[in-house]
């Protein structure tokens, strides 16, 4: 059981820079021609805010 949290935890740590530098540039244009610049910036500023916050809460820091 303890393992299998562990290697959950190392996926998480390893596709969070991967799926937002992905989500990021795909979303963002996307919102912005479906809905306007303004909901572009906002889209932006939380995507990364929320992709800043995971990157904090799934740093390894060494001991």
């Amino acid at each position: 059981m303890v393992l299998r949290l562990d290697l959950m935890i190392r996926w998480i740590v390893a596709l969070t820079p991967i799926v937002g530098a992905i989500s990021f540039p795909l979303l963002i244009p996307i919102v912005i021609q479906r809905f306007g610049l303004g909901a572009g910036v906002l889209t932006a500023l939380l995507l990364s805010t929320i992709w800043f916050v995971a990157m904090l809460r799934t740093a390894e820091m060494p001991h």
